[in-house]
């Protein structure tokens, strides 16, 4: 099972989103990982996405949002990671705006990885001295390093 800091790539992190909502900053995050060749449909993983946004708000608080979805338009588990200074609404449970967005991009078969990935992503990002950490990081580099310390 591959450790949270091994599944985002450099290429995947992006430190100022362009976009203002939530789908513009989904769009935004998928980009990389077409580039890369994890998602091999863009089209057929977006819809999965809304789809998933649809059924209950991925903003779990706390200033952070985790998109996320299974689908066979995926080749390997990969992350993208996206920071808003504004902030993004992603109906957040404590109605706050999300300002660290982690994207999760899985294949529709590897559903026990999927879900330990969410729980790992979820637990490094409840803690406050690591989304400050997020929020401080100047270079990609320095995002994942934030993560391999702490993961």
């Amino acid at each position: 099972m591959a450790k949270i800091s091994e599944l985002l790539a450099a290429e995947a992190i992006i430190l100022e989103l362009a976009a203002k909502e939530k789908l513009g900053v989904i769009n935004e995050l998928v980009k990389p990982l077409v580039e890369s060749g994890a998602i091999t449909s863009p089209e057929e993983f977006f819809a999965a996405i809304v789809r998933r946004e649809n059924l209950e708000s991925t903003g779990i608080g706390l200033g952070v949002a985790i998109p996320h979805a299974r689908t066979t338009a995926v080749a390997r588990i990969v992350l993208a990671f996206g920071r808003s200074d504004e902030g993004v609404d992603f109906s957040s449970l404590d109605g706050k705006l999300s300002h660290l967005v982690f994207l999760i991009a899985a294949p529709e078969q590897q559903k026990t990885d999927y879900i330990v990935t969410l729980a790992r992503l979820s637990k490094l990002l409840r803690r406050d001295d690591v989304r400050a950490a997020l929020n401080k990081a100047e270079t990609p580099e320095e995002v994942i390093r934030v993560i391999r310390e702490n993961e």
